[in-house]
């Protein structure tokens, strides 16, 4: 599947940088194990006070790109950045699913918000652009969502994922098999491709991920 970088978003945003992986994958209501590493991520995580989140470089330079592109990060908040707070609040986080569930704690993990799609339901071609003014978004959790002027994942169809929260469109079911995340490095940070191993190691680990495919646009 080819996936391209708008040129609205290259001109703005110089050092972004997409990690995409694919993966066969199996799906399990619930994970101990998977679950026992969360909470212990999240006692890590607990450590912190809410002001150092936006220090973590990641975060910091994904609500930098956000404002580049006219949205107030506080306000559409990115998907890292809410995982964080909810740990900081007190907040236990959502168990979905193995696969998603994964995804979530390699967010905490590496500071960076990461789309997961079901590729079944992807048409076509990806493109990272920006959200049209009154464009349809169903957003997972959130119903009608504003995404004028928000990056956004697109294919023929239309927007399906975003920083800030995925769609209901393309999202991972009890049905899904095989699975594209896409990680978004807004910073051009170091280790950028030793996170992404981090990653594919855990879907490995906790949904039985084969036939892996890493790359970096």
């Amino acid at each position: 599947m080819q996936i391209y970088i708008s040129e609205k978003i290259k001109t703005k945003v110089k050092d972004l940088k997409l990690g995409v992986i694919y993966a066969n994958v199996t799906f399990e209501k619930y994970s101990t194990s998977l679950w026992e590493e969360i909470n212990e991520e999240s006692r890590r995580i607990s450590n912190l006070q809410i002001k150092n989140i936006k220090e973590i470089p990641q975060i910091e330079s994904s609500r930098e790109a956000y404002k580049t592109l006219g949205k107030e990060p506080s306000r559409y908040r990115l998907s890292a950045e809410a995982l964080h707070r909810r740990i900081l609040k007190g907040s236990p986080l959502y168990q979905i699913s193995n696969i998603v569930d994964i995804i979530n704690l390699a967010s905490l993990k590496t500071g960076y918000s990461i789309g997961g799609y079901d590729i079944s339901k992807i048409q076509e071609y990806i493109i990272f652009d920006l959200g049209k003014k009154d464009e349809d978004y169903q957003a997972i959790g959130r119903g009608q969502m504003n995404i004028d002027n928000l990056p956004v994942f697109r294919d023929k169809n239309g927007a399906f994922g975003s920083p800030t929260s995925d769609s209901t469109r393309t999202m991972i079911t009890e049905k899904t098999s095989k699975i594209l995340l896409i990680v978004i490095n807004f910073g051009n940070h170091k280790n950028f491709k030793e996170d992404l191993f981090l990653i594919s190691n855990l879907m490995k680990k906790f949904c039985s991920a084969n036939e892996i495919s890493i790359n970096i646009l």
